[in-house]
């Protein structure tokens, strides 16, 4: 991924360490060992970090040398100690902020069938404002570009953050974790990959596919939903929740889906724009009765203690994506632009 342009001090220091030389913790001087206090006086300072531009960035960073890297920044870096030391500072400040804003529900029986009940009743409630409602009846030729260039922070990778539980589960969730992921990757046609299928769509009203092109362009909660899985996902002690999280999307997009292929076609374009979400409307209606049985079903039947950290996922994932999706529905309504700077849409 491209160097992106900080956001703020400790972004600022996190990226000026990336591309310099990389040094041992025991030099207490170095940039490296003082990242760990600049984030914590910025996480006292903050007021929400969901919405802070400066440590979701930091962290978005922090997280993205585990996928694909940054420009300029050498693999040495990906388990540098202080700069995990960092980030699990941040993991730690936006762990404690989705248990205080997210509310579950009453636990059903640790059983595949009452697991997937409770997935179905707690995806299924009215979580506010639709964005694919307004994608499919309103959306404007800027406002679908924004669509994409928001939703490509996550979905050019997409099945990535979710594939890191595959070894961190066993027998029957495992398995339908693969089933998943393995429609996901394009059942190994590389063309079909869902991640390409969006590139597909980028390509298709004028925008540019390339791997986090658009970092710079897109808002602090739009890199918290991206956070999110990846906080989930690359934890092992959080393998519930990244399984609660994947049901949740799996449960919310066929519909979705649906509506925002309408959207894509209403204004005229055609099928090899739209293929990405009509690819999602008939594969995620298979795969939600997977992912509530059989994955998350099956990991609460075998690891029974995890059953509160498969809905705590699952209503975290439903809580940052209503927070992202109001913002960027306030931003249209006020006839302004959702993204963290405009320039991408005029480009």
């Amino acid at each position: 991924m491209k160097q992106p342009q900080p956001r703020g001090p400790v972004s600022s220091l996190l990226l000026d360490i990336l591309t310099g030389p990389e040094q041992s913790s025991s030099d207490v001087p170095a940039p490296a060992a003082a990242l760990a206090g600049a984030v914590r006086d910025a996480l006292a300072a903050t007021s929400d970090f969901a919405f802070d531009e400066d440590l979701q960035l930091t962290l978005f960073c922090l997280f993205e040398l585990h996928y694909s890297g940054i420009d300029g920044a050498s693999g040495h870096w990906e388990w540098n100690p202080d700069l995990i030391a960092a980030r699990r500072l941040l993991e730690h400040a936006y762990e404690a902020q989705l248990h205080s804003a997210v509310t579950l529900p009453e636990l059903p029986a640790p059983t595949s069938a009452g697991v997937a009940a409770g997935l179905f009743e707690l995806t299924g409630a009215d979580g506010g404002p639709s964005m694919s409602k307004y994608v499919a009846k309103q959306a404007t030729e800027e406002q679908i570009r924004e669509f994409l260039i928001q939703k490509s922070i996550y979905t050019l990778k997409e099945a990535d953050p979710h594939t890191w539980a595959i070894p961190r589960l066993t027998g029957r969730a495992k398995a339908a974790m693969v089933e998943i992921q393995a429609d996901e990757y394009g059942g190994g046609a590389p063309d079909r990959m869902h991640s390409a299928l969006f590139a597909q769509s980028m390509r298709g009203v004028g925008l540019d596919d390339g791997y986090g092109h658009y970092v710079d362009d897109v808002p602090a909660i739009t890199l918290a939903s991206s956070n999110l899985m990846s906080m989930f996902g690359l934890n092992r002690r959080l393998r519930g929740a990244i399984v609660g999280h994947l049901a949740s999307y799996e449960m919310t997009s066929s519909l979705a889906n649906r509506m925002y292929a309408r959207g894509f076609r209403r204004l005229g374009y055609n099928d090899a724009v739209a293929a990405y979400f009509d690819e999602h409307v008939e594969a995620d209606a298979v795969h939600e009765q997977i992912a509530g049985r059989d994955l998350a079903g099956g990991l609460v039947e075998a690891e029974p203690e995890l059953l509160a950290d498969v809905f705590f996922g699952a209503a975290a994932a439903v809580v940052v994506d209503t927070w992202m999706t109001a913002h960027i529905l306030d931003a249209w309504n006020a006839d302004a632009s959702s993204l963290y700077s405009a320039a991408a849409v005029s480009a």
